[in-house]
């Protein structure tokens, strides 16, 4: 076996699953999703039908992903986090019809807590923080706190705070990398 799975986790046939992944206590791996390369996924994480997990994903405990999530290489997931997949649930009314994409792009953060409504697209590098309502896209790099959520600033891709100069550049204390303010988009700069 290729991946780690504690003896109390579910993995239902038909689900991919990358080498130097681990799969830890009462999680649910459903039939038809993809879970990448040196995965973690915490305790009690349910992974649904045509989910997408890529490389390096970080899924801390009770997060639940829906059918419809996608998320690229390099996120991490804090406990709690919450993903929806229906716009107006009802219990007598089936709508797996009307299933939404969510799209959490490379290297972003969603903090503890956060819930993240359908059919929207977090950005790369994103960072949101723990508890907000996410209802509706986030930019590359940006910082969303609070419910609803609202652009804070900016992140670097390390994670870090951007701080940018009156001529629109910021530096991460971090890695010493670049970054660009152009309106309301960042670019990371080469040299």
């Amino acid at each position: 076996m290729k991946y780690f799975a504690h003896p109390t986790a579910v993995i239902d046939e038909g689900s991919e699953i990358g080498a130097g992944t681990k799969i830890w206590h009462f999680c649910h791996i459903m039939n038809n999703c993809k879970i990448g390369k040196n995965c973690n996924l915490g305790q009690n994480v349910v992974v649904s039908p045509d989910v997408v997990l890529g490389n390096g994903v970080k899924v801390q405990n009770n997060v639940s992903l829906y059918s419809g999530v996608v998320c690229e290489d390099e996120v991490f997931l804090g406990p709690s986090v919450v993903f929806t997949n229906v716009i107006n649930p009802r219990s007598v009314i089936s709508r797996k019809d009307e299933f939404k994409s969510t799209i959490v792009e490379k290297g972003a953060t969603i903090g503890a807590n956060a819930t993240i409504i359908c059919g929207i697209t977090v950005g790369r590098y994103a960072f949101i923080g723990a508890g907000a309502v996410v209802t509706k896209n986030v930019p590359d790099y940006a910082l969303v706190l609070g419910n609803p959520g609202r652009l804070a600033g900016w992140m670097s891709e390390s994670g870090h705070k951007l701080h940018f100069d009156d001529d629109g550049f910021a530096v991460c204390k971090e890695t010493g990398q670049r970054y660009c303010r152009l309106k309301e988009k960042i670019v990371k700069r080469l040299s």
